[in-house]
């Protein structure tokens, strides 16, 4: 099995279906070994993006290269990857040991090679007491874990997976996402991963490509794309409950705030997150008055659902003690620190001027 991964860039890369633009001249790069996931909502092109990497479409313009070899015409066998998929695609006639050995059959790896790496394989994805079983006999996350054996055997250096937890459990998700990120780590692989569950991209990847309708709308690890999103768009997806966005008119702030390059903060909208929010927030710097729509137990805090007085809704995460109550007129605020402001006009980010 191979211990190193291979570099990707894909540059200016576009798709179109006829007089559809699918993909828009879409650039980013992860280093080997890394962990890079392409996260956006249905329809946004992620997908059609991975088979481009892969291979199984043709392009409409741009550049893939992998390892800096451009291999944007190669077909996808020749580009040394493997692939897990969403359906898992295992044969149901086969035992779990000839799935996971089915490729290394058709390289004709010699047979005690071939039970070398698929003791490792078993191994690394608890698979060992399996082996015998078909897949109709094992759970979806056991039939989950042959499916990354089978390309973990093959020992390619870059896997792509396209929402391949998504058929599981939410229990399952956890542990399958935890077992993917360690073997990257491992192995040393490289990933590209498509999702568009948030949780999943936040806790697995070193890189993520924050997509929306064929564009790029950000690119950074998961704590850039959470501290510092570069637009409205990005502020709203990433986060559970989502930033709040509020029009400065419906906000009480310092009198003496600045916008860098803005003349009018009328001009601009303020983010924050549910979690910045503190209650009661009269002697806080930034305020507004809201009333209580609903109130959800989340356990470890209350979700306070809230429309302000211009009929904008927005949720509060509360961690308890004195809890308002449904029809309750009450102010919440924040600091200067956990304000984000956008431009009206593009929902490009801005700073507070210092």
């Amino acid at each position: 099995m191979n211990e190193n991964g291979v570099s990707i860039e894909v540059k200016k890369l576009r798709k179109s279906w006829g007089p559809v633009e699918v993909l828009k001249e879409v650039d980013f790069g992860i280093e080997a070994g890394g962990f890079l996931t392409l996260l956006g909502p249905s329809g946004c092109g992620k997908s059609t993006l991975l088979r481009l990497i892969c291979g199984l479409d043709e392009v409409s313009g741009g550049q893939v290269l992998i390892d800096g070899k451009d291999v944007t015409n190669k077909a996808a066998a020749a580009r040394n990857l493997g692939m897990v998929f969403q359906n898992y695609a295992l044969f149901p006639h086969m035992t779990i040991k000839e799935n996971i050995a089915y490729g290394l059959k058709i390289r004709k790896v010699p047979a005690d090679e071939k039970k070398k790496q698929i003791d490792r394989v078993a191994e690394l994805m608890a698979l060992r007491t399996l082996l015998d079983r078909r897949p109709a006999q094992l759970s979806g996350g056991q039939q989950q874990r042959v499916a990354l054996a089978r390309v973990l055997v093959s020992g390619r250096p870059l896997v792509l997976m396209d929402e391949p937890l998504s058929n599981l459990d939410a229990k399952l998700r956890v542990e399958i996402r935890s077992e993917i990120r360690s073997l990257n780590k491992k192995l040393g692989i490289t990933i590209v991963y498509v999702t568009h569950d948030q949780s999943e991209a936040l806790s697995m990847s070193d890189r993520v490509v924050l997509m929306n309708a064929g564009e790029v709308s950000q690119i950074g690890t998961p704590k850039d794309l959470y501290e510092h999103p570069a637009n409205t768009f990005s502020a709203t997806f990433i986060g559970t409950p989502p930033t709040n966005i509020l029009e400065s008119s419906e906000v009480a702030f310092p009198s003496n705030l600045k916008i860098t390059g803005v003349q009018d903060v009328s001009a601009c909208q303020f983010g924050i997150r549910p979690e910045s929010l503190t209650f009661p927030g009269d002697d806080c710097e930034f305020r507004v008055k809201a009333r209580v729509q609903s109130v959800e137990y989340e356990g470890k805090v209350f979700l306070i659902h809230l429309m302000t007085i211009a009929g904008t809704r927005m949720v509060l995460s509360h961690p308890g003690g004195s809890v308002p109550e449904e029809g309750e007129e009450i102010t919440v605020g924040w600091d200067r620190a956990s304000t984000h402001v956008f431009l009206k006009s593009d929902g490009k980010a801005a700073e507070i001027a210092r």
